[in-house]
């Protein structure tokens, strides 16, 4: 189906805009939502060059669900979605609105894939603790699209791509996991270590970009396929497929590129990508 087709499909409650960068986040920590670190502070000087969208549409690891879901409240709670942290850190709310228009827009788009109009989920910090950085008054609205986990990546891919009409109707679509994220293996002692990560993580990273960069995206679709390094960058794939979502986006003469750039613990990357 073409884009015009794709187009049609979208509500007039939706005014045209310049087409909309695609983001994919390295969220780590929830603790990234209060602290103060070289991340956040990166993501906060990316919110100062992207356009005003009229909505955030979040592809986050934390909604990982067997069928296709969109969030259709007009007002998300904001969920805590992670044990042992601070009282501080489930204080936090993030009160933006949530979008029953764009919920039906991207369920309409998506077709014939059945997508369920959601009321129960919400933001999970996947979503909320990265948007509050780039958007603090909360006045962008945000809906959630879940993950599929009985699908493989291809899937992802191919899904996303019917997205980018969302893009020319203001509409920043943010993919939120982590690219090298193998929580077993975390060094916790070594945790606070600069651009730290054990030899399979760096092999697994540099291959990742490299790929990324290169615009040779088959190889990251067959990531079960790949080096062992690879394997234990991604033991399971829930943190990996916003990445996939993210790319399906991109526009055969767009720019791709990355910031955050870092390894931490060991075994996470924080590495995030723009394109535009």
């Amino acid at each position: 189906m073409n884009s015009l087709n794709d187009l049609h499909k979208i509500s007039g409650s939706l005014s045209n805009t310049e087409k909309m960068p695609v983001l994919f986040l390295g969220h780590g920590s929830p603790m990234n939502a209060i602290e103060e670190n070289q991340f956040v502070t990166e993501f906060r000087n990316l919110a100062k060059t992207l356009p005003q969208p009229n909505a955030i549409l979040c592809i986050s690891a934390h909604w990982y669900t067997n069928g296709t879901k969109v969030t259709a409240m007009e007002m998300p709670r904001t969920i805590h979605d992670f044990g042992g942290f601070p009282q501080a850190l489930f204080d936090v709310q993030y009160p933006a609105k949530g979008s029953p228009e764009l919920a039906v827009d991207t369920k309409q788009l998506l077709t014939p894939i059945a997508v369920e109009l959601d009321e129960h989920w919400g933001l999970d910090h996947g979503a909320w603790s990265v948007i509050k950085h780039l958007y603090p008054q909360a006045n962008v609205p945000v809906i959630q699209l879940s993950i599929d986990y009985t699908k493989p990546a291809q899937y992802h891919f191919d899904l996303a791509q019917k997205l980018s009409a969302l893009r020319t109707k203001g509409i920043l679509i943010v993919g939120s996991g982590n690219i090298v994220h193998n929580l077993r293996l975390v060094d916790f002692p070594n945790l606070d270590k600069d651009n730290y990560g054990y030899d399979w993580a760096i092999e697994a990273r540099e291959t990742i970009n490299a790929y990324l960069l290169d615009g040779n995206f088959q190889p990251l679709l067959d990531f079960e396929k790949q080096s062992q390094a690879l394997q234990l960058a991604i033991p399971t794939p829930e943190h990996y497929l916003p990445l996939i979502y993210t790319l399906g986006l991109k526009g055969k003469q767009e720019e791709l590129s990355l910031f955050n750039d870092k390894l931490l613990g060991g075994s996470l990357s924080m590495t995030s990508v723009k394109i535009m």
